[in-house]
Parts: structure tokens; C-alpha cells; sequence
């Protein structure tokens, strides 16, 4: 290799690596919400609570009204967790469309329906109007980018940045990549959802559902049976949850409560011990029918078990039970390092 050439290459090289470097610390001050649903309007809230300018877009004709709403009721909340709320309606605008939204957004979160072809629609336009830089996530709860970035040429910077609702006070986001997603924009995604007070986690493999849904569709099958075969109501099974599963799991999940179940032996133990009778309880895991009888009797069930309370009180309540969890949890954290330390 020629003298010339081998600087040529390095000279390349530093320049790749400046471009790479310049992406990765360009801070994040503009983002884009599209879909001003509940969750949109939870991820509007959270991003103008951690300073960010937010430009939200939506064709519902109450826009301003739900934003205007939303902000109110989650300002508390956010205060709650540590994050300074003054001014911060003011951070919030409402675009003149599309283009007005991320004509100079960092960050795009897309919050549309579930289906294929509106996303594919959705992210063609998004790739030409937003600035090149911005990372364009979808919130997609089950469908996997690559299912509607087939089309687009350029889909490097698109990925899944899947919240649980919601998602100012859930910390879990699940980042999950598509097949033509970079590494850099993986990395900026993760990034951005830590400036935000998120906890990502990158999913190696797209699947339907992603893992958290799965994880609650599969325990949901199981509510579902057991409400149905008349073992328990819906308050009851809720009540199991909250008092057992619920709190072991917000603590620790079920790997770990599992090899501590195991004692001193751990999984290995766990396994060992009660494999057999595991295997005889999935295979009595129930398989209920959605049928339309099957649905409407459980809906009536639920309602009837919730009836006496409003929409609204029971989200007020399950929030500030939310909070209180995660304060709880923060203060063992806290704890656990200065004792460590």
C-alpha cells in the first residue's frame, strides 16, 4: 500500500470516527411526538420534564384540550419523581402538521395504530421530513420494524422503543432493532431513553409482542382460565398478584426469585427439586377461547369487580401506588450503595 493511499485510509477513518462521535454526543434538545393517544401524551409529558423542547401532532380535534390535560395531571407525578416541572407546558407545543413536528427533532417517537401499513406510510414520510440525525422510534407494542420499514430506503435510523404504560412512571423500554437498524442508532436510542430516566433494554431477536407483552399475554392466558373455570374473581386474582408475585417480581423478577427460591443451592436446586411436578403444571396451564361469549363474560366480570370507582380515581390511585414503589425501590438502591460503599 502506497504512502499516499495508507493516509488517505487514516485520514478516512478519523473523519468516520468524528462523524460517529459527533452523532453520538449531539445532545438531545428537540423531540417529535406523533400520536397524542395516552401514551403519546405520557411520553410528551416525560420528555418536557427532562428540559426537552416537545412538538406534538396528532388529527384528533381536541389536541390542545388533552395536552393541555394530560400536563396538568402528570405534573405532580413528575415532581414527585425528582424532575423539575416548572415551565413546563411551556416546553410543549402543538405542530401545524407533520413536518412542522420534526422539522428539527432530535428524537421522533411515533405513537400511531397497530397496523402494518400505516406505520410503512407513517415512517416514509418521516425519513423524508425529519432532520437527518433524528432517531425515529416507533412505540410499537407487538409489530416489529422490519414489518414496515421493507419498503423504505432508508431505515438505518428506525427502531422499536417500546414503553409500558405508562411510560413517564414505567421505566422499562424495550429497544429492539430491526434488521437494517444501525449499531449507532441502537446506541443513540439507548442513550436517549437513559437522558430521559428510562431503563432500556436492547432485544437481540425481533418477535412478535417483544418480551414484556409476551410475558403479560402468557400470565393473562392463565388469569383468564382461572377466572373462567370459577377458581377465583378478577379482584381475587388481582389481589394474588399485588400480595405475592407483584411484589417479588418488582423487586427482583423471576430469575432471580427463582434461584433464591432454590436456597443456597439456587436454580440449580430450583430445577433439580421440582422439575417434574414444573412440567406437570404447564402441562395443566389452561387454553381459553377468546369467543364472543367468552369476552363479553369476562369484561362483565371486570366491570362488576371495578364498577364502584371511575376511570380516573383508579388511575390516580394506581399511580400514586406506582410512585410509591419506585421511590421504595430507589431508597433501597440508595441504601445498598452507601452500605457497599
Amino acid at each position: 500500500m502506497s504512502t499516499a493511499k495508507a493516509r488517505t485510509q487514516r485520514a478516512d477513518s478519523r473523519d468516520e470516527d468524528s462523524r460517529e462521535k459527533t452523532v453520538m454526543t449531539k445532545p438531545f434538545t428537540t423531540a417529535a411526538v406523533v400520536g397524542a393517544g395516552t401514551i403519546g401524551l405520557s411520553w410528551a409529558a416525560l420528555f418536557a420534564g427532562h428540559g426537552m423542547r416537545v412538538r406534538i401532532t396528532d388529527p384528533r380535534p381536541d389536541l390542545a384540550e388533552a395536552v393541555d390535560q394530560a400536563l396538568d395531571q402528570v405534573a405532580g407525578q413528575l415532581a414527585a419523581r425528582g424532575l423539575d416541572v416548572s415551565g413546563l407546558a411551556e416546553r410543549v407545543r402543538i405542530a401545524d402538521d407533520l413536518a412542522d413536528a420534526v422539522r428539527d427533532a432530535d428524537v421522533v417517537q411515533e405513537n400511531g395504530p397497530e397496523n402494518v401499513a400505516f406505520k410503512r406510510k407513517l415512517f416514509s414520510d418521516l425519513v423524508a421530513a425529519a432532520p437527518a440525525h433524528a432517531l425515529l422510534l416507533s412505540s410499537s407494542s407487538a409489530i416489529p420494524s422490519t414489518a414496515f420499514t421493507d419498503t423504505i430506503e432508508d431505515a438505518g435510523r428506525i427502531l422499536i422503543g417500546h414503553p409500558f404504560n405508562p411510560p413517564h412512571l414505567i421505566p422499562l423500554v424495550e429497544v429492539v432493532p430491526g434488521e437494517r437498524t444501525s449499531q449507532e442508532s441502537v446506541a443513540r436510542a439507548v442513550e436517549f431513553y437513559r437522558f430521559v430516566g428510562r431503563v432500556p433494554v436492547v432485544e437481540r431477536k425481533e418477535i412478535p409482542g417483544f418480551v414484556g407483552n409476551r410475558l403479560q399475554n402468557a400470565l393473562s392466558r392463565e388469569a383468564i382460565y382461572l377466572v373462567e373455570q370459577g377458581v377465583v374473581s378478577p379482584a381475587e386474582l388481582d389481589t394474588v398478584m399485588v400480595n405475592s408475585l407483584g411484589l417479588r417480581w418488582a423487586t427482583v423478577g423471576p430469575f432471580l426469585g427463582a434461584h433464591l427460591g432454590g436456597g443456597p443451592g439456587g436454580y440449580r436446586h430450583m430445577a433439580e427439586h421440582i422439575g417434574v411436578s414444573m412440567q406437570q403444571m404447564w402441562d395443566s396451564l389452561g387454553r381459553p377461547e377468546q369467543s364472543p361469549d367468552q369476552t363479553e363474560r369476562l369484561v362483565a366480570a371486570v366491570e362488576d369487580a371495578y364498577a364502584s370507582r371511575s376511570y380516573a380515581d383508579l388511575s390516580r390511585d394506581r399511580d400514586a401506588r406506582q410512585i410509591a414503589v419506585l421511590s421504595a425501590r430507589d431508597s433501597a438502591t440508595s441504601t445498598e450503595k452507601e452500605t457497599s460503599s
